[in-house]
């Protein structure tokens, strides 16, 4: 199966999305996720007659237009802009609805107001009318469908009164006018409010494109020449200088100089970070003050600004449970509004006996009043508020519908070593036997330079420049330590008490040294504990949310822990296995969270309800996670979970709202105490509401 990543222009409002979906849909695409918003589409291709590019040509014989990655956007030519449109009908729709308030005899000649209203329905026809054909083609029914009828039942029984001289009860060229400019007020005013959703991505992607002061290759000796170069041309390797108040072009490792760097609006950190020699740096970044020489080691896609933005854009086309709701009945319900429209025509004609025009006027009421718009933008608008907002504050979320998970959450299990504790560790008390402290070092350092263990990171990290040994046949054995054997047919191993716990009773050290299965060693460290995890506990405690500390480290160790934060549920001395095990009988009690950073902790992030990574874990835990927090900060936990939940009531809301005002709308068109143009008015001010809800999660307390 290929999955296949595209952008698609020309939906005008989100309902346009859900035709497109549904288009893939029956076509047997999987996995078809769309946003409306970024317009960024993607599906997976199953195997199949139809190829990639007969998908594609369909949705542009659907009326959009399908852009490929690399390929150019052609400029939109300023008469096909949505806000060219609006303004071109308000110019003759305005002289349309002023009769209604002045006598001016002119203003109520039939044959005029046939050419002020007549503008207007042709361009609404090219906008809606086209739409809503290629929809029925395509076997579906979109909001252009209702538009386009109200306004053709409206324009044609004026246009007939007007060519048979039936008088001035059967002129509603001002109403086909009417809704045909308000409703694209509406698609203007919402296509503004969903931008505003999305500013955290703008803001994001807007960093990635700068120039950068690109070194030339020079001999020794030579002088360094510099020259300026757009930064999408720079290549891994290459080297830059960045000055002050520059923007890191690309990520890169620093080679000469020091710094502070403004991270703010990757990690959400409001202090520069200094940064030296060998530390790493992100691209799109703020260097606030030194100069630095560094070596390019990612571009493009691979840079993390890229990862981040793409993580957001892929979250947000991920439909949590409430949306698919939404959509099923956004799929039936213009089909029924139609059906509803066609029932107050018959009632108010043949039953109640009213006049015809009133009977068309009430039946197109129906068709402009209802918004499946509405139904459409409800969650994606506060799902792309609040990935934003927690991108804006170091915290990744992997989808809408972890979001939505959140406010089930009753438990958090936490790792310990490198998550409730910083994981760079300083060396305490060791002891050895049969070798000196030089060969007790190395051995240990040669074991420990192959492991992604925060521990064996902080000892390689010490123990910087100590001699190594050859290693045959090293491995890691996942909750266990290392093993390998040296050039003299020994072997040794370094791991946890597990593996001396048949040689010695003494459990009190973090790290045996074992050597042809025989005691020689043992190492102790100093941890620290993590900044924000006495908060971040606290927290979840005020919220009913009970704290778990699940560890492979020693049962003594992990009690102290505990106490110091209060966590009173304690599992010590647990393998990557046995802590699967766990994770699956406590999630059984309740849904639960775990926060963890290890290659051992992956299998139990992959397992929880949510996986809570830290962005200095090992790449497997942070891909097995759904929330990642850059800032390495466990008190930005209670705020990811304060935006799941506010985001969640957020989309409750909007749905209410949406659900609520067409049960409402509709019937009330129906009965007869709305006129047309009110009701497109209204219809298009109820997108905008959801809008103004869900950009108020920007900003609303959620902790």
């Amino acid at each position: 199966m290929e999955t296949i990543s595209c952008k698609v222009k020309g939906m005008n409002c989100s309902s346009c999305a859900l035709t497109i979906s549904k288009y893939l849909e029956k076509k047997g695409m999987q996995d078809v996720n769309l946003s409306f918003a970024t317009e960024e589409l993607s599906f997976t291709l199953p195997n199949g007659d139809e190829t990639p590019s007969q998908i594609l040509e369909g949705i542009n014989d659907l009326g959009y237009e399908v852009i490929l990655p690399g390929e150019e956007q052609q400029q939109v030519p300023f008469y096909k802009e949505l806000r060219f449109k609006f303004y071109c009908c308000l110019v003759f729709t305005l002289p349309l609805l002023l009769h209604m308030w002045v006598n001016w005899p002119w203003l109520h000649n039939p044959y005029v107001q046939l050419a002020l209203a007549t503008p207007v329905f042709i361009v609404g026809m090219f906008h809606f009318g086209t739409s809503a054909f290629r929809s029925l083609k395509n076997g579906t029914a979109n909001m252009d469908v209702l538009i386009t009828i109200g306004a053709i039942a409206a324009y044609g029984y004026s246009l007939t009164g007007t060519l048979r001289h039936l008088g001035e009860n059967y002129l509603f060229y001002e109403t086909a006018a009417a809704i045909i400019t308000l409703v694209f007020l509406g698609n203007l005013l919402e296509e503004r409010s969903v931008k505003q959703t999305t500013t955290a991505i703008s803001e994001l992607a807007k960093m990635q494109v700068t120039t950068a002061k690109k070194l030339d290759s020079h001999a020794p000796g030579e002088e360094e020449h510099v020259h300026e170069v757009d930064n999408r041309h720079l290549k891994v390797g290459d080297r830059v200088l960045v000055n002050t108040g520059d923007k890191i072009p690309m990520d890169g490792t620093i080679y000469w100089g020091d710094a502070l760097v403004n991270e703010s609006m990757i990690t959400g950190e409001s202090q520069p970070v200094s940064k030296k020699g060998k530390d790493k740096v992100i691209g799109g970044t703020i260097l606030e003050d030194g100069n630095i020489k560094m070596y390019i080691t990612a571009t493009g896609k691979d840079t993390v600004l890229s990862y981040i933005i793409e993580l957001v854009k892929q979250a947000q086309g991920n439909k949590p449970p409430m949306q698919r709701l939404a959509d099923k009945i956004s799929s039936i319900f213009v089909p029924v509004v139609l059906g509803i429209s066609l029932l107050t025509f018959i009632g108010w004609y043949f039953i109640a006996g009213v006049a015809v025009s009133n009977a068309i006027m009430h039946s197109v009421a129906v068709l402009v009043i209802a918004c499946p718009c509405a139904m459409g933008l409800a969650t994606p608008a506060a799902v792309m508020v609040g990935l934003g907002r927690a991108a804006k504050n170091g915290i990744l979320i992997k989808g809408g519908h972890t979001l939505e998970e959140f406010k089930n959450i009753r438990q958090v299990i936490f790792d310990k070593t490198g998550t409730l504790t910083t994981g760079k560790l300083s060396i305490g008390d060791m002891y050895f036997e049969g070798m000196d402290e030089q060969a007790f070092r190395s051995i240990i350092f040669s074991l420990e330079k192959y492991s992604s263990h925060p521990i064996a990171k902080s000892i390689t990290q010490i123990w910087q420049g100590t001699p190594t040994i050859t290693l045959k046949q090293v491995r890691e054995q996942k909750g266990i330590g290392m093993l390998g054997k040296d050039e003299a047919g020994n072997q040794w191993q370094l791991g946890s008490y597990k593996i001396a716990q048949h040689l010695t009773g003494d459990d009190s050290h973090e790290v045996y040294l074992l050597k042809n299965d025989a005691w020689v060693g043992w190492l102790n460290f100093k941890d620290e504990l993590r900044p924000g995890a006495r908060n971040a506990v606290s927290a979840l405690k005020a919220q009913g949310i009970e704290p778990i500390l699940l560890s492979g480290d020693t049962k003594r160790k992990c009690q102290e822990l505990a106490t110091k934060l209060g966590i009173e549920k304690v599992y010590s001395e647990h393998s990557p296995a046995e802590k699967l095990q766990k994770v699956n009988e406590i999630m059984a009690l309740a849904p639960t969270a775990m926060v963890g950073d290890g290659i051992n902790d992956a299998p139990a992030l992959s397992k929880a309800s949510i996986g809570i990574s830290l962005s200095d874990a090992t790449q497997v835990a942070m891909q097995s996670a759904n929330v990642v927090l850059l800032k390495n900060d466990l008190a930005s936990l209670p705020l990811a979970m304060g935006l799941g939940k506010h985001t969640y009531l957020t989309i409750k809301q909007n749905l209410f709202w949406a659900f609520s005002y067409n049960v409402v709308a509709i019937p009330v068109a129906a009965l007869g105490f709305l006129n047309p143009i009110l009701g497109a008015a209204v219809m298009a001010v109820s997108d905008i509401v959801l809008a103004i809800n869900s950009i108020r999660l920007r900003y609303k307390k959620v902790i």
